[in-house]
């Protein structure tokens, strides 16, 4: 489950087709030379036909009064937290808050592009959000191009990098969005053509699910069925029938 703003997204299942051996080990060894090559296990997908329709509005192009917090959502939260302000003592939230850091060994960022492209990056919940912006640096195929991660719904940009993935609730994962910070012109008209991931990154693109595919079964053979030889039984001699000779008379 994958925190987007405040709405969780379900992963769907993949269906396992037969691969050739040679080729998931191949997707394995690119995965795997990318994680030591970055530090970091990296993945690369096309997010689903539904949202890249071109009659589908995407999220990075709606106004940004779509995504104003209202007065109904600032007095929920202030609701929230006032009830556990007075229900819970300093120390209590606190170990709490502990118990749930305990939990947690990655957070799983995924960042989606305006060509809807999304990488997937592991990092540690204690890891703030400039590790995320400087993982980013390298692997943009502009680098040097100005930008912003935001989270929607309500869109809400990503300032304080100092924060770090447990505190801003990105845990066991979050969807951010990804935004060139350029005025508007040709300029932002050529970036957001994209491509935004540098080639090498984009060959990883579906390696992943390759390199998921399990193991082909193979059949044992059966084993063989002997068949027995026919008993074959002695035929019994005839019985010979007694017969008097003539002679004897009793």
């Amino acid at each position: 489950m994958f925190v987007d703003g405040s709405t969780p997204v379900p992963l769907k299942r993949r269906r396992h087709t037969y691969v050739d051996p040679m080729e998931v080990e191949s997707a394995k060894a690119k995965l795997a030379a990318a994680k030591e090559k970055f530090g970091r296990e990296i993945r690369v997908f096309e997010t689903s036909a539904l949202s890249s329709s071109p009659t589908v509005v995407s999220s990075s192009d709606e106004p940004d009064d779509f995504y104003e917090f209202t007065a109904e959502d600032y007095y929920r939260i202030l609701a929230t937290k006032k009830e556990d302000k007075f229900l819970k003592t300093k120390k209590i939230r606190e170990a709490e808050e502990a118990a749930r850091k305990s939990k947690f060994t990655k957070a799983v960022i995924r960042v989606r592009f305006p060509d809807n492209h999304t990488l997937e990056v592991n990092f540690h919940p204690s890891e703030t959000m400039q590790s995320l912006v400087d993982f980013l640096r390298r692997v943009l195929s502009q680098p040097d191009l100005p930008f912003y991660l935001y989270t929607t719904p309500p869109k809400k940009i990503i300032k304080d990098m100092s924060q770090d993935f447990f505190s801003a609730t990105f845990i066991p994962g979050a969807i951010v969005y990804f935004s060139y910070d350029l005025p508007k012109g040709d300029d932002v008209v050529a970036a957001n053509s994209g491509p935004f991931l540098h080639e090498d990154v984009m060959s990883l693109k579906g390696l992943e699910v390759i390199a998921e595919q399990p193991d082909p079964v193979q059949s044992a053979p059966e084993p063989a069925t002997v068949i027995p030889p026919p008993v074959t039984q002695d035929p019994k001699p005839a019985e010979k029938k007694s017969v008097k000779p003539k002679w004897l008379k009793m």
